[in-house]
């Protein structure tokens, strides 16, 4: 009988579109090829941090969570909003469940993740941010959820241009803090009965090489994967699949029914069979 999900992990890219393709990445590939890997998944618009991981993390479009960068550098998310996260939803849920989110740009975790349903907060650097999450991981093998958003990327491409060998080398580098984090699920025996799911929020360099924000297919294409029990590595995600379907697959993989207003969904036959946590 295959593992359930105990757990789900999810480590974003800011701004990696789908270059991982054109660069070094072999923890993410050596990982995502044993799972389900597109290269032509789709960001939401505008194609802006805040709103698309607004949309992964809340299960709505940015028109519907209203955030943007601005809002989310000066104030906290309403605890009382209509469309909570992921964060939010699974607490309510099982109030006992352990949550954590690690974000290199900390508006993430002040401005989009709501106060009460993180246990563990962390606005670090890349490579500091990584120990962390390897830290917390071998301390808290209970934990529900993880979130981990890496900067890296997006820093580069607005510096030196997407696309460019300055910015395919630093997501090699952000490959090599994917697999601390992967490292240390394996040294504390989670990896089996885990769901990691590993994407970017954006691309760049569309109409502007060193920017991003409309819809061009470079700024709004982005790869998405996962790898975990029970998961159908035989299935090829549609053309266009929305990242922000990643709300409603974290909450089946861990038994939690969605509310009602998420715009989500989770792919007809992405779960293999019912490897989720017992609501129990």
């Amino acid at each position: 009988m295959a593992k359930q999900i105990e757990r789900v992990i999810i480590i974003g890219l800011d701004g990696a579109g789908n270059f991982i393709k054109e660069t070094e990445t072999p923890n993410i590939h050596g990982l995502l090829e044993k799972g389900v890997l597109t290269y032509s998944a789709q960001a939401n618009s505008p194609t802006i941090s805040a709103e698309c991981w607004g949309s992964l993390l809340h299960g709505v479009s940015p028109d519907v969570h209203g955030l943007n960068n601005d809002i989310v550098a000066t104030k906290t998310y309403p605890e009382d909003s209509r469309y909570p996260s992921i964060f939010k939803i699974i607490k309510q849920a099982r109030p006992t469940s352990k949550l954590a989110a690690f974000s290199a740009w900390g508006p993430i975790n002040h401005g989009i993740i709501e106060q009460s349903a993180q246990d563990h907060s962390v606005s670090q650097p890349d490579a500091e941010l990584v120990e962390s999450v390897a830290t917390y991981i071998s301390e808290n093998p209970d934990v529900a959820l993880i979130f981990v958003q890496l900067d890296g990327p997006d820093a580069a491409g607005h510096q030196h241009g997407y696309g460019t060998k300055s910015y395919l080398a630093s997501i090699t580098e952000a490959d090599q803090y994917v697999g601390t984090v992967l490292d240390a699920l394996r040294k504390a025996h989670l990896m089996d009965s885990s769901l990691v799911i590993i994407t970017a929020d954006h691309g760049g360099g569309g109409e502007n090489h060193y920017s991003h924000g409309s819809d061009h297919p470079q700024n709004k294409t982005v790869f998405w994967g996962c790898h975990g029990p029970g998961m159908n590595t035989k299935m090829k995600l549609k053309e266009g699949f929305p990242i922000m379907d990643t709300a409603a697959i974290v909450l089946q993989a861990l038994g939690i029914e969605q509310p009602g207003q998420f715009e989500a969904e989770v792919p007809e036959g992405l779960f293999l069979e019912q490897a989720i946590i017992d609501k129990k």
